[in-house]
C-alpha cells in the first residue's frame, strides 16, 4: 500500500425528496443568482426540473439557464454557457443532470475567472486558480463526477477528448435521489454500470493496493453487477438503485484511490479517442469494448489479479486462465446489452489508425505497462472483432 492523503470536500446529499433542498442549500451559502445548466430537457419530463425551479424560487435565488448539453459534452457548449455566465453576473454553477453536464459545469465553473480559451486547461497550459462554486443535482449515475474534481469535454474541432482535473472544482453540494432515475432507458442503466466498473477496475489492476482496497473494489463491483440485473427487470427497485447510485459515486470519489499509485488509466485514455472520433459511441460502450482488449493485450502482467477477480466477484473457487476471466468480464457485458467490439459500433479496421493517432497524443501512458504508440495500435486491433 502507497502513502496517500484522502481529503473530499464535496457535501453529498442522498435520498429519496432530497431535490427539493438545493434552494436551501444555495440559500445557506449565500448565493443569490446562478447559471442552471442542463442537458436535452429529460429533466422536464420526470419532474425534477419543476421541483429544482419551485426549490429555486421558494429560496430567493435566480436563475440564468442553459441547456443542450449533450452525451459526450463538447467545448462549444461549454464556451456559449462561459459568455452567458460572465454576461450574467451569476455567483454559483447549478449543473442538473449526468456526468455530462456536470463535467461541462466544472469547465464553466473555472472558465468563468479565466480570461483564455478553457481547452487551456485540458492541454496543460493553463492551471486552474479560481472557479465559481458548483452545485449539483444528479440525474444519471455514472461517471462518479458529483464527487470529485475531474472533468471530460471534446473539441469537436480537433477531434481531442481530453479531461482537466483541480480541487476548485470540486463540488460543494451534490445531490443524489435514486428515484429521480427510474425513468432512465436501459442502454444508459448498462453503460453507467460499465463506466463506473470501470473505474473501479483501473485502480484495481494498478501496480500497488492491497487487500483491504481490493475488497472495496470488489464489493463496489459486485453491487454494481447485482444491482444493474436488478434494476434492467424492475427500474422502481429503490434499493437496488440506491445501490447503484452510491457505487457509482464511490467508485471515483478518492475511495477507490486509496494507497495506490494513481490508477493505471489506459483504457480511458483509448476510450477517449474512440469517443472523440464518434461522439455517438457512449463512453461506457467504448469502455465494454476497449478494457477487455487491454486486459488481455496486457494479460500476463495481472494474471494474479485476474485470478483474484474472478474468484471474489465471479465466486468461482478453481485455477482459471487469464483468458477465461476476461471472457467472462464480455459474456456479462453482453448479457446485459453492451458491444464488445469496435465493429458492433461502425467502425472499419482502417479507423484503427485514426484511433491510434488520436490516442497517442498523450502517450505514453499506463502504469501496468506504459503504452507505446505501436501498444496502442494492437490494442484496438484485438479490440476490432
Amino acid at each position: 500500500m502507497e502513502n496517500f492523503v484522502f481529503h473530499n470536500p464535496t457535501k453529498l446529499v442522498f435520498g429519496n425528496g432530497t431535490v427539493e433542498k438545493i434552494g436551501e442549500f444555495l440559500k445557506k451559502d449565500g448565493i443569490k443568482r446562478v447559471l442552471m445548466l442542463y442537458g436535452g430537457g429529460s429533466i422536464k419530463k420526470n419532474g425534477v426540473y419543476e421541483k429544482v425551479v419551485r426549490s429555486l424560487v421558494e429560496n430567493g435565488i435566480e436563475k440564468v439557464e442553459v441547456s443542450g448539453v449533450r452525451p459526450n459534452p463538447v467545448l462549444s457548449k461549454v464556451h456559449e454557457a462561459i459568455r452567458i455566465a460572465k454576461y450574467n453576473q451569476v455567483e454559483a454553477i447549478l449543473a442538473v443532470g449526468g456526468g455530462s453536464v456536470v463535467d461541462s459545469a466544472k469547465a464553466v465553473a473555472a472558465g468563468y475567472y479565466y480570461d483564455g480559451d478553457i481547452w487551456d486547461a485540458f492541454i496543460g497550459r493553463y492551471n486552474v486558480k479560481k472557479a465559481l462554486p458548483l452545485y449539483v443535482v444528479l440525474t444519471m449515475s455514472a461517471t462518479g463526477t458529483e464527487m470529485n474534481g475531474n472533468g471530460v469535454v471534446t473539441n469537436e474541432v480537433t477531434q481531442e477528448k481530453f479531461y482537466f482535473g483541480s480541487k476548485h472544482v470540486y463540488p460543494v453540494v451534490s445531490i443524489v435521489d435514486p428515484t429521480t432515475q427510474y425513468s432512465l432507458p436501459a442502454n444508459q442503466v448498462v453503460y453507467g454500470a460499465i463506466d463506473a466498473i470501470s473505474h473501479v477496475m483501473e485502480y484495481y489492476f494498478d501496480v500497488a493496493g492491497s487487500d483491504l482496497l481490493d475488497r472495496i473494489d470488489e464489493g463496489i463491483i459486485k453491487t454494481l453487477i447485482e444491482a444493474t440485473e436488478i434494476i434492467l427487470k424492475e427500474p422502481e427497485n429503490y434499493e437496488a438503485r440506491a445501490n447503484f447510485c452510491l457505487a457509482t459515486t464511490l467508485a471515483l470519489n478518492g475511495l477507490t484511490g486509496m494507497g495506490t499509485t494513481g490508477g493505471d488509466w489506459s483504457s480511458h485514455e483509448l476510450e477517449h479517442a474512440i469517443s472523440a472520433l464518434n461522439p455517438d459511441v457512449a463512453h461506457g460502450a467504448g469502455l465494454a469494448i476497449v478494457f477487455p482488449a487491454w486486459m488481455t493485450y496486457v494479460k500476463d502482467k495481472i494474471s494474479h489479479k485476474l485470478v483474484k477477480f474472478d474468484k471474489n466477484i465471479f465466486g468461482l473457487d478453481r485455477e482459471v486462465k487469464p483468458e477465461e476471466v476476461i471472457d467472462k468480464l464480455k459474456c456479462w457485458y453482453k448479457k446485459i446489452g453492451a458491444p464488445t467490439t469496435l465493429k458492433e459500433v461502425g467502425f472499419a479496421k482502417e479507423d484503427i489508425e485514426k484511433l491510434t493517432e488520436i490516442a497517442n497524443k498523450h502517450a505514453p501512458f499506463g502504469t501496468v505497462k506504459e503504452l507505446t504508440k505501436e501498444d496502442i495500435r494492437k490494442i484496438y486491433e484485438i479490440a476490432y472483432e
